[in-house]
Parts: structure tokens; sequence; C-alpha cells
């Protein structure tokens, strides 16, 4: 026989009657005893949370990544150790500069946010669908994103505001040709690749650092819409694929690749391998396969993990580690904070955010602090005392093995802001567009000529002289374009 479950208020004391509130006769108005009708309406009203800023039109699913190449030369991070070793792992994709209420299938980078659930804590690779992105300075970001967002007056997207930013920030080239290309819309969330696209780090038990370009290769192939297909489809289609593909067992998967680089190549290197608007080319570092990740279950409920899960890119292990690109230096700060602000400051006490090994330290309390009979890592810490240094034998203390090594600063370093406008901000678009065939040139042409026919005459300007600058054939197509 099933055991019957009662309905009941959030205190767990059973509800008589749930369909119809008190009130003062069959026709009168309701008493002020409706504590039931009153707990129901005021969570109700607080049901919703901020909405990300960016990445806010999310996507997740957990699943396992498995090593198949032992890392140990490289990194002390025990779960890049051995091969065959699993460890759990959530993926949230996203687009980026719309808000929820965006479209599936809009023209925009894809988020791929990824955790490892490791033996030694949780380690985040927040990254996209593309290697590079449109800045290279985090100043920059606000204003960047301000751009990408729907106009302040009429609320509506505006192409022109986009172009009216690149014209001044050629180092956006790179993304630009990217984003507007044939890739600039995957046709599901698993056929499409996943970069780390910062340049992180790793050191070993010797103390030697490498840095590293994380790469997510899809197994199902890359698969694209043009911007007439990409009409067509549900607004959800994305979220429904995923879905799918995963209740029935079509597990997606990628293979996981490194392109390594050493502290000597970095220092010789002909570009600024902390660039993020730059990519490393595989001719010098080739990439390195290293695992696969698989994505095998569904979330249980898409708010509680799908939405609260808080990536940052300061949730690192011993054996990985950051790098001095600038955009990765303030996202250290900005991504956790976000999540402060969003989730309140015990985030990661959250089932989907709380690390799989214990975690012991001296932050205490603060809103939605779990306690001592929380039956997970992450609680208040009991009844221990709460700073450090202190003289007792069974607290926490520093693990001086596991330090990174440090990292010199150039040679006569002057602290100040450096103008990067003048870098080489064409080079690699021109390359990246010579790489295209014809189709994929018009292509190109033609989804920057929609956009950018909005704008005004100095700004389309301008951006051809951007374009001509990568490739003169890139101007004139665009020029075309703007004029057919």
């Amino acid at each position: 026989m099933t055991k019957t479950t009662y309905l009941t208020t959030a205190n767990g004391a059973p509800i008589a009657e749930d369909n119809n509130s008190i009130s003062a006769g069959e026709h009168g108005p309701l008493t002020f005893d409706n504590y039931r009708l009153f707990e129901k309406l005021a969570h109700f009203n607080r049901e919703r949370i901020p909405e990300r800023i960016v990445h806010a039109r999310g996507y997740g699913a957990h699943g396992t990544f498995t090593l198949t190449k032992d890392l140990s030369d490289l990194s002390l991070a025990k779960f890049l150790h051995g091969t065959n070793k699993k460890t759990d792992i959530f993926l949230r994709f996203s687009t980026v500069a719309g808000g929820q209420d965006s479209g599936d299938f809009v023209r925009d980078v894809r988020g791929f946010a990824l955790r490892f659930y490791t033996e030694e804590g949780n380690y985040d690779i927040v990254g996209n669908n593309t290697p590079v992105f449109f800045v290279r300075d985090p100043a920059k970001f606000p204003d960047f994103i301000h751009s990408q967002k729907k106009d302040p007056k009429t609320n509506l997207p505006e192409p022109a505001h986009h172009y009216e930013f690149w014209a001044s920030n050629p180092q956006s080239m790179h993304q630009i040709t990217i984003l507007m290309s044939d890739r600039g819309i995957p046709k599901s969330l698993r056929h499409m690749n996943g970069y780390g696209s910062h340049t992180l780090s790793m050191w070993n038990d010797k103390g030697e650092r490498v840095w590293v370009k994380w790469h997510f290769k899809t197994n199902q192939g890359i698969e694209t819409l043009t911007n007439e297909e990409a009409a067509k489809m549900p607004a959800d289609g994305m979220q429904a694929d995923l879905v799918h593909s995963i209740d029935k067992g079509d597990f997606p998967s990628w293979s996981v690749k490194i392109q390594v680089m050493t502290e000597d190549q970095a220092k010789r290197y002909a570009i600024n391998p902390f660039d993020l608007t730059k990519v490393w080319p595989h001719s010098d570092f080739p990439l390195m396969e290293i695992g696969q990740l698989e994505l095998n279950r569904n979330v249980e409920n898409y708010f509680a993990e799908t939405e609260q899960a808080a990536f940052a890119p300061s949730n690192m292990v011993p054996g990985v580690g950051a790098s001095p690109d600038k955009m990765l230096q303030g996202r250290l700060f900005a991504y956790a904070d976000a999540h402060r602000y969003r989730l309140g400051v015990n985030n990661q006490q959250l089932p989907v955010n709380r690390p799989q090994c214990p975690v012991h330290n001296y932050q205490r309390d603060g809103l939605m602090a779990q306690g001592a009979q929380c039956p997970f890592s992450g609680h208040n810490q009991n009844s221990s005392v709460n700073f450090y240094p202190n003289d007792r034998e069974d607290t926490p203390k520093p693990k001086p093995e596991v330090a990174e090594p440090p990292m010199p600063l150039a040679e006569n370093a002057w602290i100040k802001a450096y103008d990067t406008r003048d870098e080489d901000n064409y080079s690699q678009a021109g390359e990246l567009f010579r790489l295209m065939s014809e189709d994929q040139k018009q292509q190109l042409a033609r989804n920057i000529a929609g956009g950018l026919g909005r704008a005004t005459e100095s700004v389309q300007k301008r951006m051809i002289q951007h374009f001509t600058l990568c490739d003169p054939d890139y101007g004139m197509r665009v020029q075309a374009e703007l004029e057919g």
C-alpha cells in the first residue's frame, strides 16, 4: 500500500484545506488568521531572484569527466592524475547578451560554464563556445554589455549600438568575425564546441608552472543555422533538445583537450598569450586530448540547479590557477561577487554549488547559513572556534605544500593604465576570414550588413575600415552588402 503524503505548511504542520481561504461568512471578507494564505502569497511574491546580467538564459545538466591521459607531470590536481578516473561535473550553457525572455536561437555567443566536483573542491572553468572574446580589459566589459542590451529608452534590441561600440573598439574584430559567421547560431547545445577561452595555469609538485587553454570539442559534430532557419525554430528549442536527448539515453559528449605553453615560451612568443582576443595557433601549440566529457543526467529542478548554479573562475583547486589575463583577473572578483548579490553570501552551501569534499574554514554566519545539523559539507562550522590562528589542535590549518609557485612581474614594471588600442587587432580576424569558403564569406558579410545598416554613416565608415584592415576582401564584401 502506498503511504499517503500529506500537504504541510513550510514549518511542517499538516494542512486541512488548501482550496479555499477563511472568510467571515460565505460571501464576506477574508479574516486575518489566514496564515496559510499569507504564507503562500508572501512566498509567491519572492519566487524570483535577480536574473544574471549576462548569461541569464541558461540550460544545465549533470555528467561525468573521464580522464584518459595522466597529467601528474603538469599539475598537482588529483582529478588530473591517473587514467580512466571519473569526476562528477555540472555544465551550464547559456546565451550571453539577452535576458531570460530572449529566444534560444538568437545570434549570440553561448556560455559554456563547467564545474568539476573534485575530491579537493570545486574547480570551475567559465568559458564560451568561442575561443576569444570581444574585449581584453575588464574596464570595458560593462560598456560592452550595455551596448548589447536593449535600448534604455525603447527597451528594444538595437544593433546600431553594437556597431557603435565595436567601431571604437577594434579589439572586437576577431570575435565579431566568429559571431557573424555561419557559426553564430548553433543548431543545438550538443552541436557546438566549448572553450575555457582564458589562459589558465597548471603547476606540478616541482613548482613548475605551464600556461594552458582548455578546449571541449563536440563529438556530435558542429552544426549551425542560418538566420532564416533560426527564425523558424521554437523559442525554447535548445532547452527541449538537451532535455530530450539525455532522457532517451543519447548522451552528448565532448573530447577534452588542452594547449600547453611553458613560461619561457610565453616570454618569447610573438603575441601576448594572455590576450583574450587572440588564440594560440595550433601549429605552435597543438591540442592534446586528455579526456571525455559526457552529460548523462538532467536536472530535477531547473531553479534549484541551473538557475542557482554559481560558477566562478575563483573556484580553483591545488595544481590549477589563473594567469595575467586581465579579463580573467577582473572575473576572479566579479563572478563570485555577482553570486553573493543574487543568491547570498552562503550560495556555496546550496546543493548544486556545495563541494563533494569537507569544507573547513573560519567564515561564519550571514544570510541562510546552514547549522551543524545539516548533513553536508559547508555548514556553519559547528561550535568550533571562529578565528585563526588559535591554540586548538583540532581546528583547520593551512596546507603549505599546495601553495602556487610565485609569479615574477615583468622587469621594471610600472603601475599605470596601459593603452592597448594600437595592438594588432586585425591579423587573426583576417586569418579566420581567409579560411572561410565563398559561401561562408558571403554569409558573414550579409549578417554584418543586416545590423550595421542601422548604424550611423560614421559608424559604418569606421567599421568598413576595420574590416578592410583584417582583409581588403572582407571590407569590400561588407561594403557591397550595405550598398546592395
